[in-house]
């Protein structure tokens, strides 16, 4: 399988933004693709000031940026991800946009192009199913927000080859990340814990317990975590929580699984988190996480 050198990401919301950051800055020729324009633009421009606050922290050197920067390439083209060697799909997690994602994806792709998906709640294998390759397919999950956590769940499908997989967690070691390895299950690791954890969170405010940021206080101080379970949420937004809670809860049954009122509520009322500028928190709109 040919070495991987150039990366694409599919889909530039938070994650996928950050997965771009996190390629071009690991010295990978990056595409980034997306349908809207504007959503690229905006992006790259969040991206800029990540690395710009970068140096003013001694993180990374101001003429590393340039070179950085000329790493990435936006595209509404999905015909420019031809040239990509392996391609991380980090869009909506719906089954069915997956699907007709990576079904184009394999008429432009050449055979060696690895394809993985960032999903943290769907099968691996049922994904891979709708690919046109599935031998060629594997699992890699990112944490929130990519650009800072190091954790990459790398995960096979039934039918991935051990060659794809050692070309995904050997990729992964080489972007700097950390990865571990997970069986094809809901949730994986990591969101196995996190989705009922953030739901328990958010049914603490909805039971009038205790104020987001005084939760968020309170797990930070006494648990040690980087950021609260509010803060992370408006981080994914409320919109991304629904997904990932109605897929987990589909897959497992599990009641704590199951989304609360309340982030439907605040969908309806347009207080998304970040990208919007409020959630549980109030926010300067167009900032990325770190910036």
């Amino acid at each position: 399988m040919p070495e991987i050198k150039t990366v694409g990401v599919a889909g530039c919301g938070t994650m996928g933004a950050g997965i771009a950051i996190v390629a071009a800055r690991a010295g990978f020729e990056t595409i980034v693709y997306d349908t809207r324009g504007e959503a690229l633009a905006a992006a790259r421009a969040q991206s800029e000031a990540f690395f710009r606050k970068s140096v003013e922290r001694g993180k990374l050197k101001a003429e590393e940026v340039p070179a950085i920067m000329g790493r990435w390439t936006g595209t509404t083209r999905i015909e420019d991800l031809a040239a990509c060697d392996a391609i991380v799909e980090a869009v909506f997690e719906d089954l069915d946009v997956k699907h007709g994602l990576f079904a184009q994806l394999n008429k432009v792709c050449p055979p060696h192009t690895i394809f993985a998906s960032n999903t943290s709640t769907i099968s691996i294998t049922e994904i891979a199913g709708g690919s046109g390759r599935d031998d060629r397919f594997v699992g890699m999950h990112f944490c929130l927000p990519a650009q800072l956590m190091k954790l990459v769940e790398v995960s096979p499908g039934l039918n991935t080859s051990e060659q794809t997989f050692v070309s995904a967690w050997e990729f992964c070691k080489a972007l700097g990340q950390n990865p571990v390895r997970t069986k094809d299950s809901p949730g994986f690791i990591l969101n196995y814990f996190l989705i009922p954890f953030n739901n328990d969170a958010i049914r603490l405010v909805e039971q009038d317990v205790a104020e987001p940021a005084d939760i968020d206080k309170a797990i930070k101080t006494a648990l040690g975590y980087a950021m609260g379970p509010f803060e992370l949420l408006d981080l994914i937004g409320m919109d991304t929580q629904l997904l990932l809670c109605e897929a987990m809860h589909g897959l497992t049954n599990e009641p704590r699984a199951a989304c609360p009122p309340l982030v439907k509520r605040m969908i309806a009322a347009g207080h998304l988190g970040r990208k919007s500028g409020r959630g549980f928190h109030v926010y300067k709109a167009g900032k990325m996480f770190g910036a």
